[in-house]
């Protein structure tokens, strides 16, 4: 059985909209519904929730274990290294990268993009190098190898800063040799329609999407009605 671990980064300093995913709604936080979602995935053994040394964080790491899942803190900007000390001694097959902004991540859509992932075995998978899906639906999957290779390799910050740059920039997406990777598209596009949580409008419309279909949905029944309900 392979071992499949989920890692969410998740820190409160956002420039736009700070505490973003400690902001509740109907008694939860929107961190807590988005860990919850995950949770209901058939296929992850284990969610770790990465976030930062600073005492701003703290509050993530209470809700986390209160919710029953594991916290690893680490670099608040080069979050390569957060990722990789997580889960060194774990050394999982495959690594689910999420972002707490997604507050509404399908857990069956990150059960499929696992299967994708093993069925093509690729060292890189994921449904953002071609988007096509709604902005907050953004799952990424990759090896545990080429995690540590980009983690052993990366030099620039930028690499450092976001994990999977150095594993995409080196991958057969952009015809290079050192990673295989693949994409999962739609044949209909819905990139213009936002789930993440980046600035108060976007909250609203995640609370407009809860009130109304609850926070179990998937995510075509959400954009469905949010394109339906502009």
């Amino acid at each position: 059985m392979l071992k499949i671990v989920a890692i969410t980064q998740a820190r409160t300093g956002s420039t736009r909209l700070p505490n973003k995913i400690l902001k509740k709604y109907l008694g939860k936080t929107l961190l807590q519904i988005h860990i919850e979602r995950i949770k209901t995935s058939e296929k992850v053994n284990e969610i770790i929730v990465a976030t930062t040394n600073k005492d701003e964080d703290d509050e993530i790491e209470l809700i986390s274990k209160k919710i029953g899942v594991s916290v690893f803190r680490g670099s608040e900007n080069n979050v390569l290294d957060r990722f990789y000390q997580s889960v060194k001694e774990i050394k999982p097959d495959l690594i689910v990268r999420l972002t707490s902004d997604c507050t509404l991540i399908d857990s069956k859509l990150i059960d499929f993009m696992i299967e994708e992932a093993i069925d093509k075995d690729v060292d890189y998978c994921s449904n953002t190098l071609v988007d096509t899906f709604p902005d907050g639906q953004d799952i990424e999957i990759f090896k545990f190898k080429s995690l540590e290779k980009a983690w052993i390799s990366a030099k620039t910050s930028s690499d450092k800063e976001h994990v999977t740059a150095y594993i995409i920039d080196n991958s057969s997406y952009k015809k290079e040799t050192l990673f295989t990777s693949d994409n999962h598209l739609l044949k209909e596009n819905y990139n213009h329609v936002r789930m993440t949580v980046d600035e108060s409008s976007d909250f609203e419309v995640i609370k407009q999407l809860v009130l109304a279909l609850g926070e179990n949905e998937n995510w075509k029944t959400y954009t469905d009605y949010y394109l339906n309900n502009k």
